[in-house]
């Protein structure tokens, strides 16, 4: 039997800001993982707390790699992934620990079910029968969310398959993925990076795919939690998203439900006291008009499975966790945005 060594290279990128003794515990648990033959390499993105400094004294074989300034999530991480050797590389949020076959069962996924992006089941740091997500869904009106979030973990879901988006907590592909995909967009800074990847991803014929025999645990938003912060980076994000994943037509044929869409956002953030977060997220893309409009015209260029063969698989319902919206009105918000998408759907085929 070929031991790990003879198995590929798998680089591990954890991306650090001021994670504290979160950092080290994530390291110390890849560190402990079954697959042996892997690199791991933190990338800090100028963090004050010296977390970054401590890590290196404790675990010397890794790789630091020290960025002069706040580059954001997904330039953070884009730095990490230049420097990695793998032939597989895995992108780790810091906030997370891992069990000790997690690395081998997303490899061992990849090359049972081909090319993709891969995320494994992640499951609540302090609450370790509480999942994260089984695998990440994306909207017809650019909302991604993580499947069966806040429910108990009873193995309901047991099988490798197909999902919307691999979550960017932990997201696991080749080197020759990210060399065809692209790497994440630096305008995202953070949140929907992974949604923004996993599209265009999907938009290229390459597909998604949630691996429960691979277990990870998520401390979930260490820095900005329920924030109007990320609230901004949200709604700014996810109208980026729509502006340049669409084709035209399909924006035009959209177009009828993104407003009555955006009016339900309107009130949601009013009512959640986000209001500014809203107007700086709108004046952020109109401000930015002439770099989203050439992100466009590239991705257009590049795209070979239609806006209408791909909002297909989109779900119709969002699922949206307690602690941001009551029961009451998720239901009717779903109720107006699953009809909302439904009708849309029908013009795009059209």
């Amino acid at each position: 039997m070929s031991s790990d060594k003879d198995r590929p290279l798998i680089s591990i990128i954890i991306l650090n800001y001021n994670a504290g003794k979160l950092l080290i515990d994530c390291v110390e648990s890849v560190l402990g993982s079954q697959y042996n033959n892997m690199e791991v390499i933190v990338v800090d993105n100028a963090s004050s707390d010296a977390s970054h400094h401590t890590c290196k004294e404790k675990f010397s074989q890794i790789r630091l790699v020290e960025n002069k300034e706040n580059l954001g999530y997904c330039e953070g991480n884009n730095v990490g992934i230049r420097e990695a050797s793998g032939e597989f590389i895995v992108i780790l949020n810091p906030d997370t620990t891992v069990e000790p076959n997690w690395l081998g069962q997303l490899l061992n996924a990849y090359l049972e079910n081909g090319e993709g992006l891969y995320q494994p089941k992640i499951l609540s740091l302090y609450e370790k029968n509480i999942l994260q997500s089984t695998g990440n869904m994306l909207h017809l009106f650019g909302f991604g969310f993580a499947r069966d979030k806040g429910l108990e973990d009873t193995n309901q879901r047991n099988k490798v398959e197909q999902i919307g988006y691999a979550s960017g907590t932990c997201l696991f592909t080749s080197s020759s993925i990210l060399s065809k995909v692209g790497l994440l967009d630096p305008f995202l800074f953070l949140y929907h990076d992974d949604l923004d990847l996993g599209w265009r991803a999907a938009q290229l014929g390459i597909k998604s795919f949630f691996v429960p025999s691979s277990i990870i645990y998520h401390a979930e938003s260490y820095t900005l939690r329920w924030s109007a912060k990320k609230f901004y980076w949200l709604e700014r994000n996810r109208r980026y998203c729509l502006l340049t994943h669409y084709s035209k037509d399909t924006y035009r044929k959209l177009l009828p439900s993104l407003i009555l869409v955006d009016m339900l956002i309107w009130f949601f953030y009013i009512c959640r006291g986000f209001t500014m977060s809203k107007i700086k997220a709108e004046m952020d893309i109109y401000k930015n008009r002439e770099s989203i409009a050439k992100k466009y015209y590239e991705l257009e260029s590049k795209k070979i499975i239609s806006d209408a063969q791909l909002v297909k698989s989109f779900p119709d319902d969002i699922y949206v966790p307690v602690n941001v919206s009551s029961k009451s009105t998720n239901k009717f918000f779903n109720g107006l945005l699953s009809s909302l998408s439904k009708k849309a759907k029908r013009r795009i085929s059209s």
